[in-house]
């Protein structure tokens, strides 16, 4: 596939999955009436978990959709969605091929990782600010 053509696939996918996201989370957020947990985020997080497992199976198992497909859906629009699905995804592959201490790893990196730098991002912001 041209390569200009793979990635107006995966931004058309991409605007797609972000205003997904935002209309979903803010809808779900709303009707929790909560201000403290992020109800909106989780819900987000947890379907696009849910979505990718579901199609990645397909894909594995019935080869259903074309490459312009997978590059829109899961890509593009998943991706804009959740990243959260695709650490998910990826961190399952590395338990399903035994590799226990690189999924370990993912979560670990991923999560503590991610928030420690989110905490440092903060404190360089407000240090040069």
């Amino acid at each position: 596939m041209d390569t200009l053509i793979k990635l107006s696939i995966i931004g058309a996918g991409g605007f797609t999955g972000a205003v997904l996201r935002f209309l979903m989370s803010s809808w779900v957020q709303a009707r929790s009436g909560s201000i403290i947990f992020p109800f909106g985020t989780l819900s987000v997080n947890m379907l696009g978990c849910f979505i990718i497992g579901l199609l990645s199976w397909l894909v594995e198992t019935r080869s259903l959709f074309t490459t312009e497909t997978r590059s829109f859906v899961l890509i593009g629009l998943l991706g804009a969605f959740t990243t959260f699905s695709t650490f998910g995804l990826e961190t399952l592959n590395l338990i399903r091929e035994s590799r226990m201490e690189l999924a370990a790893m993912n979560v670990v990196g991923q999560v503590v990782v991610g928030v420690g730098l989110v905490w440092l991002g903060r404190v360089v912001a407000a240090v040069i600010w």
